[in-house]
């Protein structure tokens, strides 16, 4: 590991190794002086791309920018981008299911190994068999619409989870890629050694997938509407829906979290947030562009290249729907489609947001968030922002 030349024969198992033995919080000062001397070897090409965010995401406590997005080590994954046109529509679909799999058999499989006494993987707090049996169930039903979307499907007896676990998760290492198994390897990187930061890791990562996804579906939402294509509009935000309703399960699984092990993590990661979310800012600024009071608060500050997109004048789903009502372009059948589209997706989107309320609380309770933001406060306040301002007022109108 003493040059960067050949970024292909990095020890990545060897260096996540390392930092699984301590946590990233706890790794020694030489590794980490090491790390540092390889990055400053490693050119910045399209080839090495990969090396040095793995490089920034370990070195990010040591160099003073650890935050939510380094913490998911989210850019190691391949998430959806932001543009879904109609040619690439399925295939970002599809990337999204994929992932989104991975991740959740993934973190089952680690539970698994954890009960077999396979794996000697964050040791601390281990859960019991019925905790466990509860994330099996959970994960399942989570993976369940991205599995049918990909022609596949979990038949699960009620009381053989582990083994419905083991079959599914055994399919999926076999279809998957060298690069994919070393994508997850590399994003889990846990901040200590309790067991239940795994899945803490893993449902993060999973909704953070959703939401690139939601984002690219949002955004293919306004082109739609702007070119004068109400039905294929309505068609994203139907889907958008569907995917806010069947990631809902993830909820459920992160509150399987024992509150001592969430305890016992979320002190070492102080300065990451999941208000730095930057694909739930960007759908959320897509729908309706904030208002000033929020696009000045720690909300959007925490995410800048979203804040400028929206000063920028990012179009957005209210103002594609204000315009094409104004220019005439919507005929009423089209108009009645929408709203119905709007009105679902908004709602499920404010059901999650009352979810994600409701697990904070439960975990956090009137304790500050860890990216030295409000916590559960905050969120309490953000329930009410309305998804399609400008859109509601134009049905009005």
């Amino acid at each position: 590991m003493s040059a960067g030349a050949d970024a292909g024969a990095f020890p990545y198992a060897t260096v996540v190794a390392e930092f699984h033995r301590t946590g990233k919080h706890f790794v020694a000062d030489d590794v980490l002086d090491l790390l540092n001397r390889v990055r400053a070897l490693t050119p910045q090409t399209g080839e090495t791309r990969l090396l040095r965010n793995f490089l920034d995401i370990t070195l990010d406590k040591r160099d003073g920018r650890y935050d939510y997005q380094s913490y998911l080590a989210l850019h190691l994954l391949r998430m959806p981008r932001e543009e879904s046109t109609n040619e690439r529509r399925d295939d970002l679909r599809r990337q999204h299911d994929r992932l989104f799999v991975h991740l959740i058999a993934d973190a089952l499989a680690f539970e698994l190994a954890a009960q077999a006494g396979t794996t000697d993987l964050l040791p601390l707090q281990r859960p019991g068999p019925e905790r466990v049996a509860k994330r099996y169930r959970l994960g399942l039903r989570v993976m369940s619409a991205a599995l049918a979307r990909q022609g596949q499907s979990t038949t699960v007896h009620p009381t053989e989870p582990a083994d419905a676990v083991a079959v599914l998760h055994a399919a999926v290492v076999e279809d998957q890629s060298p690069a994919e198994r070393r994508e997850l390897l590399t994003a889990m990187l846990p901040v200590y050694v309790v067991h239940d930061e795994y899945l803490f890791i893993r449902v993060l990562q999973a909704y953070e997938a959703t939401f690139a996804m939601l984002a690219a579906e949002i955004r293919a939402t306004v082109e739609a509407l702007t070119d004068g294509h109400a039905g294929a509009a309505a068609d994203r935000l139907a889907y958008g829906r569907q995917l806010l309703n069947a990631a809902a399960p993830l909820f459920s699984l992160i509150a399987t979290i024992q509150p001592e092990s969430f305890r016992a993590f979320r002190v070492y990661t102080e300065g990451a947030s999941a208000i730095q979310s930057r694909s739930y800012k960007l759908v959320e600024s897509l729908c309706h562009p904030p208002e000033e009071k929020r696009l000045s608060s720690t909300a959007y500050l925490s995410v800048p290249e979203v804040r400028d997109q929206v000063l920028a004048g990012q179009p957005s789903v209210a103002h594609a729907y204000h315009e094409a009502s104004r220019l005439g372009r919507l005929r009423e059948p089209d108009r009645l489609l929408l709203d119905r589209r709007m009105g679902e997706f908004a709602d499920a989107l404010a059901q999650w947001r009352q979810t994600h309320y409701r697990i904070a609380t439960r975990m956090l309770g009137t304790r500050t968030g860890t990216g030295y933001t409000q916590g559960t406060s905050y969120l309490a306040a953000v329930r009410s922002v309305p998804v399609f301002t400008a859109a509601d007022n134009a049905r009005r109108s």
